[in-house]
């Protein structure tokens, strides 16, 4: 029996760890995408989490979880961003800067989620709980109602048509 401050551990405690244990890697890599940072990241999904735990008992529906802790993150690195907005002084001299441009990752992501849409829907469906659910093969298995072998062969075959897909295809050349 683990102690938290002396007193036994809740079943409120222990949803809420299983819970983290099942969807973390997925809501941190959501977070990923709103903070271009592992380590600010980690720290955006600590805080969304501590939201949530303080307000599980009035989550009532257990789909709902994952909406609450996205929208946690969001309103939390929003608030972040103003905090950290940097005030702007007029100066007479322009410093030379380096412009990168981010559109590269929406439109990746763009084609990427075109390529998955092409795919047979057993394929499509299996490709999206592994690879952005984060589910194991063996979870994908009992959700789809197949066999483990099922759930290897259809990704097997679904990445292979993703690495073949001709908006997908990086030329590459040698230097």
């Amino acid at each position: 029996m683990s102690a938290v401050a002396g007193t036994a551990q809740s079943p409120r405690f222990d949803d809420f760890s299983g819970y983290v244990a099942e969807r973390g890697p997925a809501l941190l890599r959501m977070a990923r995408n709103l903070t271009n940072s592992h380590a600010d990241a980690e720290d955006l999904l600590q805080a969304a989490l501590v939201k949530t735990f303080l307000s599980w008992d009035r989550i009532t529906n257990p789909r709902a979880l994952d909406g609450y802790v996205r929208r946690a993150m969001v309103n939390t690195q929003i608030s972040e961003w103003r905090r950290s907005r940097l005030d702007v002084y007029p100066t007479d001299e322009i410093p030379e800067q380096r412009v990168d441009d981010p559109t590269w990752r929406s439109d990746l992501a763009d084609v990427v989620a075109r390529a998955v849409e092409r795919l047979p829907d057993r394929q499509r469906a299996t490709v999206v709980l592994r690879y952005y659910d984060d589910l194991t093969e063996a979870q994908i298995a009992e959700r789809l109602g197949v066999t483990l072998g099922t759930v290897k062969s259809t990704l097997s075959r679904a990445t292979e048509k993703l690495r073949h897909d001709a908006d997908l295809i990086i030329e590459r050349t040698t230097v």
